[in-house]
């Protein structure tokens, strides 16, 4: 991981988001919150999830040595016990959440560096057993988690008759021709 493929990740986490909140907002609330059979059931709980995990690991990230400044960024955001906690209990209010927590993701990627990037992270899993772990491997892991539960995400939406449109990578990463 380096600090540019971080800002070209959190760039794409925003970008998603917009689009898949987007296409969620076309769901009645039934269908938002109907179990799909998914790992986290309805759609609704899926972002919800995402949205959990991404604060999990801020609050993480902000114990770094050289991160104090995402402390502060993180003070109003809540500590989930659970990766099922539920932040919101609408659309248009997890949707406010995640606007909120995709600028603290921007700000954070803008400022990353190689060096912190290369250290390692201390902190304790949602088990509570102590981890020790390569920072650069953890960012990695955040944004992989993203993309992963965000493909879960947007096969509900197909399934639920709403095309989300493209959603590969590749149609941010500007062309150098």
């Amino acid at each position: 991981m380096t600090p540019s493929a971080c800002a070209l990740m959190a760039e794409y986490n925003r970008w998603m988001n917009v689009r898949l909140y987007d296409a969620a907002a076309r769901l009645s609330e039934v269908q938002l919150f109907e179990d799909r059979g998914a790992f986290f059931g309805s759609l609704f709980d899926t972002l919800n999830h995402i949205a959990v995990a991404d604060t999990i690991w801020l609050h993480r990230f902000s114990q770094h040595p050289d991160l104090s400044w995402l402390k502060d960024l993180m003070a109003g955001f809540p500590r989930p016990s659970s990766l099922r906690q539920r932040l919101a209990q609408s659309l248009p209010d997890l949707r406010a959440y995640r606007e909120k927590a995709d600028d603290v993701i921007s700000a954070f990627a803008a400022r990353i560096t190689e060096a912190q990037l290369e250290a390692s992270l201390r902190y304790a899993n949602t088990s509570g057993q102590a981890q020790v772990r390569s920072f650069g491997g953890l960012v990695q892991h955040f944004f992989n988690h993203q993309t992963h539960h965000r493909g879960q995400a947007t096969t509900l939406l197909f399934q639920a008759g709403v095309d989300v449109g493209v959603t590969d990578l590749l149609s941010i990463i500007p062309s150098e021709a």
